[in-house]
């Protein structure tokens, strides 16, 4: 989706603070909230990049105020909601009010360990063959999208060069509303002064994993 979050490559928003501390939370609230995302019991139907395409709906305001992990507990609730999983009352008082028919029962303490280790995986076997490979000129599509997307705006419309193949993965585009088809996705360079003019004269190159409708030959 093209909105406030796509903050790459843009000017206004002062310099990136590499200073932070080392520790992952910066309240025990964090810790909490990521642990409970992890442990929950969620619909079959979501996945990754359904969770991005929701969080990248709240307004502008609201995204760059609240903390991260507070973006996390609107986002999750807003999918509860939209799912029937929860009522918005429910959520308020912090307790259930009813069974929700076909959902499995609440994930239970001694499965959480096997459940962190059986992460989802969007690479699919595939017998078709790449449009392009290692060496090929590309050029990336210039487009608005009202869903999410993994092509930043800052790197539409310009041309790069293939890195390497890296198989046929699951497209995010069509994958937020179930698993969409896969596409060879490619590892692809660009010279910093095509994506940024003032960056001329300097041989930095970005590297952006990109699926294969991202890109038409040069």
């Amino acid at each position: 989706m093209d909105g406030i979050h796509d903050l790459g490559g843009r000017e206004g928003y002062g310099p990136i603070d590499v200073g932070e501390p080392p520790e992952p939370f910066h309240a025990p609230w964090e810790a909490r909230m990521l642990g409970i995302v992890r442990a929950f019991t969620r619909p079959r139907n979501w996945s990754i990049d359904w969770f991005r395409h929701v969080r990248e709906c709240i307004g502008p305001d609201d995204y760059l105020t609240r903390p991260y992990y507070d973006q996390w507990l609107q986002t999750y609730a807003a999918m509860m909601i939209d799912s029937g999983v929860a009522t918005l009352d429910e959520l308020a008082t912090g307790r259930s009010a009813r069974d929700v028919p076909g959902q499995p029962p609440p994930m239970t303490p001694d499965k959480v360990a096997a459940a962190k280790k059986g992460m989802a995986r969007f690479d699919r076997e595939s017998n078709a063959l790449p449009a392009f490979g290692a060496g090929d000129a590309v050029v990336t599509r210039s487009f608005g999208s009202r869903g999410h997307t993994r092509l930043p705006q800052y790197a539409r419309g310009r041309a790069g060069q293939v890195e390497a193949f890296r198989g046929f993965h699951v497209l995010p585009d069509t994958n937020m509303a179930g698993d969409g088809p896969a596409q060879p996705l490619y590892t692809v360079a660009f010279r910093a002064a095509d994506l940024w003019p003032e960056s001329d004269g300097r041989k930095d190159r970005i590297f952006l994993d990109l699926w294969e409708s991202y890109l038409e030959r040069a």
